[in-house]
């Protein structure tokens, strides 16, 4: 049995009107502080929009797809992520900071889930008005933007968002994803043995 956590995490479009106290904020924010990271490099950098400042809010709305603005307007907060690219020491460049940054923001949505929190990430953004807009300096990647908040309503989203949000979804069986021996030969057909043919987020 896979953690309940897992089960229960999903990524919506639609969120309460409700703000995120600022403790809980923290509480996302110390779980990412503690994810592991390569050579304990830490490369993730965070940039935190709520609602009650509404103009840092808009700044950090203002630089995704329109597409994305449509729904994560309603959000209580947005976090713009970000990796440093190379190691403190020395300078090298650290090609595992995605990786690390990915493993952190895991680690912020779990924690979302356990305090009864959601999370939907997006890759739509300008990534030079980011940079521009939040003075990002170089030698660091903006990779993503979370909206966050509690669980709203989906019946106050557009039809065509609103049909996609009550879709069930599903992922690739395991034998598609993990293999054995050499690449795309299946490990032992374990989602028959595990029978997880499909995960509803």
């Amino acid at each position: 049995m896979i953690n309940e956590l897992l089960k229960k995490r999903y990524s919506p479009r639609v969120f309460a009107d409700n703000i995120i106290e600022r403790e809980k904020i923290l509480n996302l924010l110390e779980a990412a502080r503690w994810s592991p990271s390569s050579m304990n490099g830490q490369p993730w950098r965070f940039i935190i929009a709520s609602k009650e400042d509404i103009s840092n809010f808009n700044n950090l709305l203002g630089i995704l797809n329109e597409s994305n603005r449509i729904w994560a307007k309603n959000a209580a907060v947005l976090i713009l992520t970000i990796a440093k690219l190379n190691y403190d020491s020395a300078g090298q460049l650290n090609r595992h900071a995605l990786y690390d940054l990915g493993n952190a923001v895991a680690h912020l949505t779990f924690q979302a889930t356990a305090i009864d929190l959601f999370v939907r990430q997006m890759g739509g953004f300008n990534v030079e008005k980011a940079r521009e807009v939040f003075s990002i300096p170089e030698g660091y990647e903006p990779v993503s933007v979370i909206a966050a908040g509690y669980k709203g309503n989906p019946e106050i989203l557009p039809e065509s968002l609103r049909i996609r949000e009550k879709a069930v979804r599903t992922r690739k069986n395991l034998d598609e994803i993990a293999f054995k021996e050499k690449f795309g030969k299946p490990y032992n057909n374990v989602e028959q043995d595990l029978n997880l043919k499909k995960v509803y987020l």
